[in-house]
């Protein structure tokens, strides 16, 4: 089955015992929601039903009705599954907004200069990651908080980057000549001394 508008819900990690069962990262708010909107389907169309799923620390175990031994399961690590957008609740608050919602987003920084379209969220368990492609060159990545995105626009199309904090731009060391070669002078002074003791 092709999805018409996929909407990353959860990916498959290693597998759990010998019986099919598989350890998964949810991206819902409670991570056990992502059972209940029906079956999921992976990039090449193949379906995954949840039959029971349960907490382990930051994971899920889950058992899949398609999936019968830990051989199976241990092929799947690194599966994404989907669920097509159309069956997911719509937000309540205008603030609210799926993390989909922000690819074809096109992100600037704070000063205006322009940045390129939000191209993927990614997640690599170390928080959500957003894929920046520029007009030209290769795509950038920046972390999705609130330090590096202080202004998400949906209904306008655009996010606003603060450029330090996504790690697109970083402070410039200060110069030997401005601060009067301090770091040569206190090198040279030390030298000296250790001659001294000579």
């Amino acid at each position: 089955m092709t999805l018409q508008s996929p909407v990353l819900l959860a990916v498959i990690g290693g597998a759990h015992g010998i019986r099919g069962e598989c350890r998964v990262k949810s991206f819902t708010e409670d991570p056990k929601a992502f059972a209940s909107y029906g079956p999921l389907y992976d990039k090449a169309g193949q379906r995954y039903t949840v039959k029971a799923a349960r907490p382990q620390k930051a994971m899920l175990l889950v058992r899949f009705a398609e999936v019968s031994d830990r051989t199976h399961a241990e092929r799947l690590n690194g599966t994404e599954l989907f669920v097509d957008r159309s069956v997911l609740p719509e937000t309540e608050e205008e603030d609210e907004f799926y993390l989909d919602d922000l690819i074809g987003l096109f992100a600037r920084q704070v000063s205006g200069e322009p940045i390129g379209e939000v191209v993927a969220v990614h997640n690599f368990g170390a928080g959500d990651i957003l894929e920046i492609e520029p007009a030209n060159g290769q795509t950038v990545m920046i972390p999705f908080s609130e330090a590096a995105v202080p202004e998400i626009d949906i209904e306008d199309g655009f996010i606003l980057v603060e450029p330090y904090a996504a790690g697109l731009a970083s402070s410039e060391e200060p110069d030997e000549e401005e601060n009067g070669g301090e770091t040569e002078k206190s090198f040279d002074e030390m030298s000296s001394e250790a001659d001294n003791d000579d």
